[in-house]
């Protein structure tokens, strides 16, 4: 099988894991842009970055680049592809637009002069033409526009891959599937040791540890992937792809366990964990963090996403201060780390973070900090160690 360049697109500041993820998972060629990572690899690899990939939004096959300066130049670009390669005047068919451009500021623009260039090619060589379908489309095309280079790609993922299909049930302020597998990643969660989300909301950070943990592939639970309705779609080469990767998961000898306040958000969370199948390694229960301690021998490795104050109604000063105190006196020998938006509200924490990395939440600029509690003083640890 040929190989052939493909771009993931990911969240601001997972580039760097996101590379690596490609690198382990066999890419060739990876390399780092801003929010996507561009690699080579054949169609299984394609197949296997879409089910593995914890960090990837989406994987982009490019099939065409070239400059336009104006819209016939764009139209006789696209025209220049042969698309019976890729769908038949019976198909369907849906553009997407991503514009750095003072050529093109206008994606819906864009958008309709790519279908018309499409559409036209068909007509003058069957008479007939594909028809746009913006929700179930057979083929998902992706222009990208920078200055004057356009580049042409299909869109082998279809909904984002944060999108895992375990998700049934959110709470108030859920956090995407990315931003969680990412943050695990950032935070150096590996399972060799007990894990716990104390504000686990509906299970999102839970669920992501746990495929981290037993190297479970992250999209297993997705209906399906936008490369199935391509005409090369290769069902055999898939399935083997799958068993590659069941092969390689392993076991997990330690514990998960989320608390959180509300026990509608424990009902949910149980509800999304059983749905992705990994009730067994996942234990939730309601319970306020702030009147928990340390249940477990060992080292303890802890990541959440408290309320930032954006959507829910509580007393921030009180409430940080509250996770600072809870973390200090209650979870000794504990690597905490945590994500929020509100950057004023870390100053009540009242302990100093190991590291600070800068993340988006959505829209929202945001911190994820590193806290390390020690059993004892520093000063201690610093003797034992050495």
């Amino acid at each position: 099988m040929e190989n052939f360049k493909m771009v993931a697109k990911t969240l601001f500041g997972f580039e760097e894991i996101l590379a690596k993820e490609l690198t382990q998972l066999g890419a060739q060629k990876v390399e780092q842009g801003t929010r996507v990572v561009s690699f080579v690899g054949d169609k299984g690899f394609m197949y296997k970055a879409n089910l593995a990939l914890r960090t990837a939004l989406k994987i982009l096959k490019p099939i065409k680049t070239f400059k336009a300066y104006n819209d016939k130049s764009l139209y006789d670009g696209i025209q220049k592809i042969d698309w019976s390669d890729y769908l038949t005047e019976y198909k369907t068919f849906v553009v997407e637009t991503t514009l750095h451009s003072e050529h093109f500021n206008h994606s819906q623009f864009v958008a309709l002069k790519t279908k018309d260039a499409i559409v036209d090619q068909f007509r003058d060589n069957t008479g007939k033409r594909p028809n746009i379908d913006k929700d179930f489309p057979d083929l998902r095309i992706h222009v990208h526009i920078d200055r004057d280079l356009v580049t042409i790609s299909l869109d082998s993922s279809g909904e984002s891959l944060h999108r895992r299909g375990y998700k049934t049930a959110t709470n108030i302020a859920p956090i995407n599937e990315v931003l969680a597998a990412g943050m695990l990643l950032l935070s150096g969660w590996d399972g060799t040791s007990h894990f716990i989300d104390p504000m686990c909301g509906s299970g999102t950070i839970l669920a992501e540890a746990a495929m981290i943990a037993c190297n479970i592939p992250a999209n297993i639970n997705r209906k399906e992937f936008a490369f199935e309705k391509w005409q090369d779609w290769d069902s055999e080469l898939f399935d083997k792809v799958l068993e590659s990767l069941f092969k390689k998961t392993r076991e997990f000898h330690y514990t998960i366990t989320g608390y959180d306040k509300a026990p509608s958000a424990v009902a949910k969370a149980k509800d999304n964990i059983r749905n992705a199948n990994l009730d067994e390694y996942i234990s939730i229960r309601q319970a306020n963090f702030f009147e928990t301690e340390k249940m477990t021998e060992g080292p303890l490795h802890m990541v959440f996403n408290p309320p930032y104050g954006e959507r829910l109604d509580i007393e921030m000063e009180r409430f940080y201060r509250e996770i600072g105190d809870t973390m200090k006196q209650k979870y000794p020998n504990t690597h905490a780390w945590f994500i929020t938006a509100n950057l004023e509200a870390l100053k009540f924490v009242g302990l100093k973070p190991s590291r600070k990395i800068k993340l988006f939440n959505g829209k929202l600029e945001a911190r994820f900090v590193k806290y390390e509690m020690y059993a004892g003083s520093k000063r201690t640890k610093f003797q034992i160690d050495n």
